[in-house]
C-alpha cells in the first residue's frame, strides 16, 4: 500500500471519487488568500495541460479555473464578460488571424 503526497487544488467532488475507489485522502480547506494562490497555480497547470493536449476537455478545465478565480477575487462573470466585450469593441478580437511582424517609427 503506497501513499502519494499532493499539494494541489482539486475539484470539490474529488475526495468522494477517491473514497468510492476504496481509498482515503486527507484534505484541507484553504484560507481565501491561499485559495487564490492555489487557483493561480492551477491556472498555470491547466494551461500547460491544454497546450500539451489541445483537447476540449482541458480547455473546459481552464475555463472552470478562470471562472473560479473571477469569483474568488470578488468579481462577477458578468463583469468579466463586460470587460471582454469592451476590449473587443476597442481593440477587436482575434478572428482575422493577424500576426504583427513589424512596427516602424516614421
Amino acid at each position: 500500500m503506497g501513499v502519494k503526497h499532493y499539494q494541489k487544488l482539486v475539484r470539490d467532488r474529488i475526495p468522494k471519487i477517491i473514497e468510492a475507489d476504496g481509498k482515503s485522502c486527507i484534505t484541507e480547506v484553504l484560507s481565501d488568500e491561499m485559495y487564490i494562490q492555489m487557483l493561480d497555480a492551477k491556472l498555470n497547470e491547466e494551461l500547460f495541460e491544454y497546450q500539451e493536449s489541445k483537447s476540449l476537455e482541458e480547455l473546459a478545465d481552464l475555463l472552470e479555473v478562470i471562472q473560479s478565480i473571477v469569483k474568488a477575487r470578488g468579481w462577477s462573470l458578468e463583469q468579466l464578460e463586460q470587460v471582454r466585450i469592451e476590449k473587443n469593441s476597442k481593440h477587436g478580437g482575434f478572428s482575422k488571424k493577424l500576426l504583427l511582424k513589424e512596427v516602424n517609427d516614421k
